[in-house]
């Protein structure tokens, strides 16, 4: 039966492995031959290694396009992601918190309207024009308040179901030796949530850095250029070039890539903290 049983989960572990395989890992695998490759030998679109390894040619090329134009993305896409992230941890932690603790009718209210942005859709038009009425349209400022607003209902979800996990006790006690509400949030509950944080800070991130849509919408021009709007652009300028447009690719997914691969625990340990009481 145990033997049954033990060759049954081997087998299942081998298809997710399989379909891990088959999902990420190959398609990763063509990119990256097809980044090293001539333009030439790329435009055959074969799965092989390449004859004259042109990876590092390939890559200094597409950055020095258009006046460096990629390293500017990445710059606008840096500031867009590091500002976006830092509002929304510490915004969504502080509404959390609230929210976790209180347990009257306006928190619940508040629990309503936060939770309703994971399934209204945006308004881009009369976004657009709120914008443009405060005057931080096109500017990297504003697609950042975009972004925060978007990203805040699902942090508040993350952290308040960790924040369950702490005991009130704390609080009662920080305060009764003079505490502040402040001072008990940030020098006692903040650093508590260091996995949620961690889980935040991870996803938010992989997600504004890969966001075409807000940034196509919400922050037009040349010089507001990020990452993924240069991907659309080069598919048009390289579109008989396969080996520069998949160096682009490369490019745009290697940072994203290494951050999920140093941080899946923290990411795992994050979503799952809380879940489980006792």
């Amino acid at each position: 039966m145990r033997s049954k049983k033990l060759a049954s989960q081997i087998l299942i572990d081998i298809l997710i492995l399989v379909v891990v395989i088959v999902i990420f890992i190959v398609p990763f695998i063509f990119i990256f031959l097809t980044a090293s490759k001539t333009r030439q030998e790329a435009s055959l679109l074969q799965f092989k290694w390449p004859v004259d390894f042109k990876l590092f040619e390939n890559i200094r090329e597409v950055i020095l396009y258009q006046d460096k134009k990629m390293l500017l993305a990445l710059f606008n896409s840096t500031v867009l992601t590091v500002g976006t992230v830092t509002l929304s941890v510490v915004f969504a932690s502080m509404v959390a918190y609230v929210m976790q603790r209180r347990k009257d009718r306006v928190a619940s209210t508040l629990s309503s309207v936060m939770f309703a942005g994971l399934v209204i859709p945006p308004a881009v038009v009369p976004t657009i024009f709120l914008m443009q009425f405060l005057g931080i349209y096109k500017t990297i400022f504003g697609l950042i308040l975009v972004e925060v607003a978007f990203g805040v209902p699902f942090a508040i979800l993350i952290l308040r179901a960790f924040m369950a996990s702490i005991p009130v006790e704390i609080d009662e006690a920080a305060i009764v030796d003079g505490a502040s509400p402040l001072q008990v949030f940030f020098t006692i509950i903040f650093p508590l949530l260091r996995p949620a944080i961690v889980t935040i800070i991870v996803t938010s991130a992989v997600t504004v850095y890969n966001d075409f849509v807000s940034p196509l919408y919400f922050l037009p021009g040349a010089k507001n250029v990020t990452v993924q709007l240069t991907l659309y652009n080069f598919i048009s300028q390289f579109n008989t070039q396969w080996n520069l447009l998949f160096a682009d690719v490369l490019v745009i997914t290697i940072p994203p890539l290494i951050m999920f691969l140093f941080f899946q625990r923290q990411i795992v340990a994050g979503m799952t903290s809380g879940s489980v009481k006792g």
